[in-house]
């Protein structure tokens, strides 16, 4: 089965904290790894996304162009990201002409199909910059329930859609001015010709119930006040408008929420063409026997169950006014949206302004990526908030990765090496080893279903489950008493049982800790290549392509090279039980997992202090 992985873009105006990683990096990895290990043909894409008025901000704010910012972000994301192990088929980004070209084709077939609607809007500017203020940059009381700290495109209190001029005593994000509202012409994505097309597919997605009920609800919710969504904006940064009389204007660019999420399909695009076979796409994007998993942050469902279905559904003239599919033919909509919680530290909402934060960069500077990842599949925010805290993460990771699943790791390598020197043969065995052994074979069909319904709390919480069972099996049979020649055979069979569990166990887990795999594989004897991890690659901007490219000079960004993200896939190790290799050799292993000193939690909670000050 073809298996998409549409990964969040995040957003390049500086550093991702682990929050971000903890809604679109580890769930959609561990769920991509699995699904290769299930023999699905997958496709894993994602990319900076570089556009928009924060970029703006930042790059004012740092006196650099808005390029340079993003060149610089892009490639700390990128080293971050490889770093904690994500293992996308493509890590690209927004400002390449490849994507301006996908988008601009995109924006045209929409236009064309009678779905982008020209009109007078009143847009937000800034009094002291001239400049656009984004609807999520504008803040106020929302006019329908009261809450103080609605945005200029939604209220998260109460799901409903607004306007920033509906707002009641609008403020910028940016700086707390009041912003001034001028009339601009604008495109408009016509969502309410769309709005059947689109509640017939939620109501398919809804009938299924493979959807996270707080995800289709809120999707669902969004159908009752479906009113056009600009699509364009008054700003110098970003893809221009490929219209006749409008790609020539300077200040007139594609809304980044129109460009952004096209990125799944660019980047797909993009992966095609540096394979050589530039249609190789078309196998995830066209045959209706395709699936397609959309992983982000809750705070970004509207654009992933509304605004990028609608799009997709313009761009192929399925909505009321009808009209012809695009170049690029029938496009799958997304078999399901795969929304996390949000993610808080410390009981405080993440806010880098306010030093309530820890980027990727410096937890994996001072901790193991698979630290990290264990914590977010174990305790993150899958289906409610949740709190990262300093004390939990040492707790987990010395109670469970260090004295669970490495103990068991290292007790298990550490007899075999000291007794027989290698993986020794099974002879005649008993009850108890039958169960454990069955018991651990049967973890793959039980993770394995968990991971497939992205329920990765509940997958990783009974592999530990087994990790115990084994521990307890260790504890029950006491090999280390088993001394004597006439136990000698009772003994081998027992370690034989153990490194069966933990190669076992390995596999399993994986997908949530492919680091310590490479390492645990090569405690038993092997090459300590069991699961292939991503790497970081220089490119050259492949241009356009066969697509039309439309804009003045300095408008579209020049060809360049550019750091990616992506991987030799192939060899994953197939989702089963294989049996251990007898003979292997087993030498005393060295640990696996870190233990944290308890003074780490202090000297972070100080380190907290001390940013937010």
């Amino acid at each position: 089965m073809k298996v998409l992985s549409a990964v969040a873009w995040p957003y390049a105006n500086g550093p991702r904290h682990i929050g971000h990683v903890a809604g679109f990096g580890v769930p959609s990895d561990v769920f991509s790894r699995y699904m290769r290990m299930a023999g699905h043909d997958v496709l894993m894409v994602s990319g900076t996304d570089e556009h928009g008025t924060p970029i703006l901000v930042a790059a004012d704010s740092a006196g650099v162009k808005p390029m340079d910012l993003a060149d610089e972000n892009n490639r700390i994301i990128v080293e971050d990201l490889v770093a904690l192990g994500l293992s996308y088929d493509l890590f690209t980004r927004t400002t390449t002409q490849n994507h301006y070209a996908v988008v601009q084709e995109l924006f045209r077939a929409v236009h064309a199909n009678g779905y982008m609607i020209e009109k007078p809007t009143f847009g937000a500017i800034s009094p002291s910059t001239g400049r656009t203020l984004p609807d999520r940059y504008i803040e106020g009381t929302c006019p329908i329930c009261g809450a103080t700290d609605a945005r200029g495109d939604q209220c998260d209190t109460c799901g409903n859609q607004l306007d920033p001029t509906d707002l009641i005593e609008p403020r910028s994000r940016i700086n707390g001015e009041t912003p001034e509202f001028v009339e601009s012409r604008h495109f408009f994505l016509d969502l309410p010709v769309l709005a059947d097309a689109l509640s017939a597919w939620l109501d398919e997605r809804d009938a299924d119930g493979s959807w996270r009920p707080n995800v289709i609800r809120f999707s669902q919710g969004l159908l009752k006040d479906m009113r056009p969504r600009a699509m364009t904006r008054d700003i110098d940064w970003g893809i221009p408008i490929p219209l006749e009389g409008w790609e020539d204007q300077p200040t007139k660019r594609l809304y980044v929420w129109f460009d952004a999420v096209i990125g799944y399909l660019s980047a797909s695009i993009e992966w095609a063409r540096r394979l050589g076979e530039p249609d190789r796409w078309r196998e995830w994007w066209n045959d209706p026997q395709a699936v397609s998993y959309y992983f982000q942050g809750k705070d970004n469902i509207t654009f992933h169950s509304q605004i990028w279905p609608a799009e997709l559904l313009g761009s192929m003239g399925r909505g009321d006014k009808g009209g012809e599919p695009s170049v690029f033919g029938e496009l799958n909509l997304p078999t399901e949206v795969v929304a996390s919680e949000f993610m808080t530290m410390e009981g405080k909402q993440f806010s880098s302004s306010r030093g309530v934060v820890i980027y990727v960069r410096d937890m994996l500077s001072r901790y193991q990526p698979d630290a990290l990842r264990y914590f977010i599949s174990a305790a993150g925010p899958e289906t409610q908030d949740s709190d990262f805290t300093w004390a939990e993460f040492v707790t987990r990771t010395n109670s469970e990765l260090v004295a669970g699943w490495g103990n068991l790791v290292n007790r298990t390598a550490a007899m075999i090496a000291k007794n027989v020197g290698e993986i020794p043969p099974m002879g005649q065995t008993e009850a108890i080893d039958e169960e454990i052994l069955a018991a651990v074979r049967g973890g793959f069909d039980t993770v394995g279903g968990l991971i497939a319904r992205h329920r990765q709390r509940q997958a990783i919480t009974e592999a530990m489950r087994l990790v115990g069972e084994v521990n307890g099996y260790v504890s029950r049979t006491e090999p280390f008493k088993l001394k004597g020649e006439d136990q000698r055979e009772r003994l081998l069979t027992i370690l034989h049982v153990l490194a069966q569990c933990v190669s076992d166990l390995n596999l399993i887990l994986s997908p949530f800790l492919p680091h310590a795999s490479n390492r645990i594989d090569a405690v038993l004897g092997g090459d300590g290549t069991l699961t292939p991890m991503p790497r970081m690659e220089e490119v050259l901007d492949m241009g356009p392509g066969d697509l039309r490219l439309a804009g003045t000079e300095g408008a579209i960004p020049p060809a360049r090279t550019y750091p990616i993200i992506t991987g030799e896939y192939t060899d994953f190790p197939q989702w089963r039980s294989t049996p251990v290799r007898v003979g292997t050799p087993i030498a005393k292993p060295a640990g696996v997992f870190t233990k944290l000193n308890p003074e780490v939690v202090e000297a972070e909670l100080e380190r907290l202090r001390s940013d937010s000050v």
